[in-house]
């Protein structure tokens, strides 16, 4: 069993963690690649409660362990039709995964979350309305 199944119950929240601008200069496991405070803070909530996966602006739904090459794509910079066009291909990506039904918590902003929902995904929003440095102090104060 790998490392995400283990200790997850059917009904345990899947958590989505945004993908960020820093990155190492060399391919990597996708949770080492993304580099920023932001990320790091994100990565160990979602670690410390269950199943998660990255939310990339180029790959979509990503495994944390799949081995990636560093690249330059936000969805910030995306017109509405390609953001649309990325939530539809992350909700097929969860359908294949398994994962469309289950309860899901995103870590991330608002570029990454609306499409999401207009891909007709029912995605928590624990920090919604933070911003950067707000979001931080949260996440740190949720990891102790």
């Amino acid at each position: 069993m790998d490392k995400q199944s283990r200790n997850t119950v059917a009904n345990d929240p899947v958590f989505l963690v945004a993908c960020c601008g820093p990155k190492l200069p060399d391919p990597s496991p996708a949770a080492d690649l993304y580099i920023s405070d932001l990320f790091k803070k994100a990565r160990s909530y979602a670690e410390r409660r269950g199943r998660w996966f990255i939310l990339s602006a180029l790959h979509g739904l990503l495994d944390p362990s799949a081995v990636i090459a560093p690249y330059d794509v936000t969805l910030k910079k995306m017109p509405v039709a390609k953001r649309r066009e990325w939530g539809r291909k992350v909700r097929d990506q969860m359908e294949t995964a398994g994962l469309v039904g289950l309860p899901l918590v995103a870590l991330a902003g608002e570029d990454y979350v609306k499409p999401l929902i207009s891909a007709g995904l029912t995605v928590e929003q624990p920090m919604k309305g933070l911003g950067i440095g707000e979001q931080k102090q949260w996440l740190k104060k949720q990891n102790g």
